[in-house]
């Protein structure tokens, strides 16, 4: 029971899932009127669903590269601890359970969204990572839905500030995407994913790191454009934003695995920082 319990838990993701789940529930704090822990709880728990549905998918897709890979090769299904059946059964409960909960439990709107992050992520990121690095472009689009779907969730409306919650994620996942991808090169060749903006480890991978990490600081800062935040919530912004940047400008000037990992620890914590600094603004 203990060995099939891990496998459930290596099969949904369940560290990474608990970032989409938190990236969620502030969205839903900044959406709230009235902060609901029963609600933060059914969203906790469709967010678990859908983005453990979403991960679930991906290994029974990626089964056979997943084994020629030392980051992915101890996951169950290269392990044979859990079958192609079960996997598919088990995402499959997952994915229908957590719309059934965001489309009972919150609204109509909210389970579209959970519905295209999943969809998307499954049918579209997925098997494009085999062909082109745009499935780094495509990916964002379900990476970056979380946040703005906790809010639809507290709001039952999409309006400029779920727009803007969006936008930020989305612009993050790039040096997020992009670290990773450096760190993780060689062992992403063997699988034969194109998941860099350029042919390898070089000048221009690294400087369209460091590009969009600038990027992120304007777009961070659009909810203070429209008078949705506070000066000071704005500039704890840009610090945030600028504090990011410097680990990308090291990428460029070395070039080293050590500083896409830099990048990459930035970007874990700069996200919750920065959506953080949103949330209390409402206080």
């Amino acid at each position: 029971m203990r060995a099939k319990l891990g496998a459930y838990v290596a099969f949904t993701k369940l560290r990474l899932t608990s970032l989409v789940v938190i990236s969620s529930i502030i969205g839903y704090g900044i959406g709230a009127v009235t902060f609901s822990w029963i609600e933060v709880f059914w969203l906790s728990l469709s967010g678990v669903l859908v983005t453990g549905a979403s991960n679930g998918f991906n290994q029974v897709i990626e089964r056979d590269v997943d084994a020629l890979m030392n980051r992915t090769k101890g996951r169950p299904l290269p392990q044979g601890t859990m079958s192609v059946i079960e996997s598919l059964l088990l995402a499959t409960a997952m994915g229908v359970a957590g719309l059934v909960v965001l489309y009972f439990m919150f609204n109509q709107l909210a389970a579209v969204l959970g519905a295209l992050a999943l969809f998307s992520y499954v049918l579209l990121y997925t098997p494009l990572k085999r062909y082109s690095s745009i499935a780094v472009f495509v990916g964002a689009f379900p990476g970056a839905i979380p946040p703005m779907l906790g809010y639809v969730a507290a709001t039952a409306d999409f309006d400029l500030y779920a727009g803007l919650l969006f936008a930020m994620q989305f612009m993050w996942q790039f040096p997020h995407f992009w670290a990773i991808a450096w760190v993780s090169h060689e062992d992403y060749q063997k699988a034969g994913y194109h998941l860099l903006p350029s042919k390898g480890k070089d000048g221009q991978s690294a400087f369209l790191t460091l590009l969009y990490a600038l990027f992120l600081i304007p777009v961070s800062l659009l909810p203070w454009a429209f008078d949705l935040i506070g000066p000071v919530a704005a500039g704890a912004l840009a610090i945030a934003g600028i504090a990011f940047s410097i680990p990308a400008f090291k990428l460029l000037r070395t070039k080293s695995d050590k500083s896409a990992r830099a990048v990459m620890f930035a970007s874990f914590f700069y996200l919750p920082i920065a959506q953080l600094i949103l949330l209390f603004d409402k206080f």
